[in-house]
Parts: C-alpha cells; sequence; structure tokens
C-alpha cells in the first residue's frame, strides 16, 4: 500500500501556519487581558467563585501566549508582540469599561468560542503544511478553550 509523501512546513503552508498561529496569540493575548481585568473588577454575589475562577484562567492564557509565541519564533518568524498588532490579528475584542458580573461570563464564553475557533485554524494550516507540533499545539488549545467555555456556561444556568 502506497502512502502519499509527507511534505515539509515550507513556503506556502508555513506561512499559511504562522499566520493561524499569529492569530491564535492574538486572540490569546486579549482573552487574557480581558479575564484579568475581569478577575481585578468583578464584584457582586459569586465575587470570590468568579474572581478565584479568572485567575486560574489568567494564569493558564499567560503560559499559552508564551508557548504560542515560541512556535511561531520555531517556524523561524517574529512573533508579534504590541497591542496595535495583537489588534490587528485579534477576533476577540477588548472591553471598555466593567461589565456586571453575567455579562463577563457571557463575554468570556464567547471569546472562549473564538479563541477555539483561531485554534482549529492552526490545525487545519498545520494538517496541510505537515506540522504536527503546531497541529498539536492547536489541538491542545481547542480542548482548553472548549472545556473552559462549557465551565463558564454553567455558571449562566
Amino acid at each position: 500500500m502506497e502512502t502519499a509523501p509527507k511534505r515539509k512546513s515550507g513556503g506556502k503552508d508555513k506561512a499559511t501556519t504562522v499566520q493561524a498561529l499569529e492569530r491564535l496569540l492574538a486572540d490569546s493575548y486579549t482573552l487574557y487581558l480581558k479575564t484579568h481585568s475581569y478577575h481585578w473588577n468583578v464584584t457582586g454575589a459569586m465575587f470570590s467563585t468568579l474572581h478565584t475562577m479568572f485567575e486560574t484562567q489568567y494564569t493558564e492564557l499567560a503560559l499559552a501566549v508564551d508557548e504560542i509565541a515560541e512556535r511561531i519564533r520555531a517556524l523561524e518568524a517574529p512573533a508579534p508582540g504590541s497591542y496595535s498588532q495583537f489588534m490587528e490579528h485579534a477576533k476577540v475584542k477588548e472591553d471598555r469599561g466593567v461589565p456586571k458580573a453575567m455579562d463577563m461570563i457571557r463575554n468570556l464564553v464567547a471569546d472562549h468560542q473564538a479563541v477555539a475557533a483561531s485554534g482549529r485554524k492552526v490545525v487545519k494550516a498545520a494538517q496541510a503544511a505537515g506540522d504536527d507540533a503546531s497541529g498539536d499545539l492547536g489541538v491542545r488549545r481547542i480542548d482548553l478553550h472548549e472545556k473552559t467555555a462549557w465551565m463558564l456556561r454553567s455558571h449562566l444556568e
């Protein structure tokens, strides 16, 4: 049985993977910043629960952005590192003002779903490039963000 030759991660496929990783990085960093802000500013009856949960989430995101940026560097591309670059690439948008606790949760659910979608784009691009490492990173990010969205949605019932 013949198998298709494996493609090396290079050229257009590599550039597409880097672009997908840049979006994932920008979305993840913007979500990190938003979650950290919510941690600082949450109030209300669920303060203690949400304050702690948001801390867990932004701490995980801080580690994730480093891993994503380092993957971009491993692909020999510069990792974006400014707010203007992140805003250029991100689907996740920053907040202006401080939402109520339940709105924070709703916003984060939508944002985690958006980051999971960015992870799917990384997986698709990485598969086309034969880049298993980037694909694995994308799969792990999808899993984490889908699980986090589920946990957050549970607070809305």
